[in-house]
């Protein structure tokens, strides 16, 4: 058994996800389990080969949505590198709010607004140019700038509205 915040439940992998934030399941802290319900896992010994060992997988995804009137609304914020930043309103939409709504278990997207709406966030600004089809599972996996990379303000940070 394990202690503290049980983080994950109800996960729905398809094996091939490089880490267990990149399996679709609800929000992050939001279930009935109790850790008499720990999941666990038994894995092989890796084998000598000679091609190249793969990358260790990245923190998982998180995103948030801060300043607005309840916990579906409000300015973006990402996380990465173990800060918390902004997501700049170039090019925002429908579409990249609806995938933040998914992530979120949120519902459907019902705004995408801009120019700071939901307040400035602070430093830094981490993702900026975000185009998505809104089939994406995370902003993460949306075309955009590198982590960091963007040329706006915080008067520009986005929000989403879901229902």
């Amino acid at each position: 058994r394990g202690s503290g915040q049980v983080w994950l439940s109800e996960l729905t992998c398809a094996g091939s996800e490089p880490h267990l934030g990149h399996c679709p399941a609800p929000p992050w802290g939001s279930n009935t389990c109790g850790h008499d319900e720990d999941a666990g896992a038994v894995c092989a010994a890796p084998q000598a080969t000679p091609t190249a060992t793969p990358e260790p997988p990245g923190e998982p995804f998180q995103v948030r949505l801060a300043g607005g009137p309840h916990r579906c609304a409000g300015r973006v914020e990402v996380l990465h590198l173990g800060r918390w930043g902004t997501v700049c309103d170039d090019t925002w939409d429908l579409l990249a709010a609806r995938v933040t709504c998914r992530h979120l278990g949120c519902g459907a997207a019902v705004g995408a607004p801009g120019r700071a709406h939901f307040g400035p966030g602070r430093d830094p600004v981490w993702l900026d140019q975000v185009h998505c089809t809104g089939e994406e599972l995370t902003l993460d996996r949306c075309e955009r700038q590198p982590w960091g990379e963007h040329d706006c303000g915080h008067e520009e940070d986005a929000g989403v509205v879901c229902t």
